[in-house]
């Protein structure tokens, strides 16, 4: 099982980019798909982008598509999240969670394993 650790969370202005990435402890990293997930302030944990084992299948969240970019490096145990055009309303706690079945799922239930997150905001 990998632990994962969040780091690049800060404060940017609106239309402005940050890159978080996440690291995993363990050997067997490259077997697990990743996702990205964020939760605002009164409002349930939602879906932002997701890369398969291989990195060869992404899927984003239409709220983000065209201004983020999901990436991996299996050699170091990394997965990215670069966001650009950044919004207010992207604001959020922004976590990565590990799923062990290798697809680019949206779907939070399979995820396995998370992050302990990390504060992004944008301001106006």
């Amino acid at each position: 099982q990998v632990q994962l650790v969040e780091s690049g969370g800060g404060l940017v202005q609106a239309g402005g980019s940050l890159s978080l990435s996440c690291a995993a402890s363990g050997r067997t990293f490259s077997r697990y798909a990743m996702g990205w997930f964020r939760q605002a302030p009164g409002k349930e944990r939602e879906f932002v982008a997701a890369i398969s084992w291989s990195g060869d299948n992404t899927n984003s969240a239409d709220t983000v598509k065209g201004r983020i970019t999901i990436s991996r490096d299996n050699a170091n145990n990394t997965v990215y999240l670069q966001m650009n055009s950044l919004k207010p309303e992207d604001t959020a706690v922004y976590y990565c969670a590990a799923h062990p079945w290798g697809g680019a799922s949206d779907d939070p239930r399979g995820y396995a394993t998370w992050g302990q997150g990390t504060q992004v905001t944008v301001s106006s």
